[in-house]
């Protein structure tokens, strides 16, 4: 059995409110890690998106060996990134 029919009427709320503000604060908070993340990437390359490392590359700023994992990273946060978001503006 589900724990939000036992939390909800403690909590003096609905099972419905408590489902969207359970997911609103998990989403925001697994937004805040993608965030943080990409904050890191940009930063130990002085970047600030994937084009922008993806232009340094071309410019020979960056080199390719050993940061190749990293240039997917940033590409797969961006991504997650943007999912997140409208993962948020849905249940707002």
């Amino acid at each position: 059995m589900s724990t939000i029919p036992k939390i909800a009427p403690i909590l003096k709320i609905t099972q419905e409110e408590l489902e969207r503000e359970s997911l609103k604060t998990y989403l925001h908070i697994r937004l805040k890690r993608c965030e943080s993340e990409l904050f890191n990437l940009a930063r130990k390359y002085g970047v600030s998106s994937i084009e922008d490392f993806e232009e340094e590359y071309k410019r020979g700023n960056i080199g390719e060996e050993c940061t190749w994992e990293d240039f997917f990273r940033l590409d797969h946060l961006e991504a997650e990134r943007e999912s997140i978001r409208e993962a948020v503006r849905v249940i707002q």
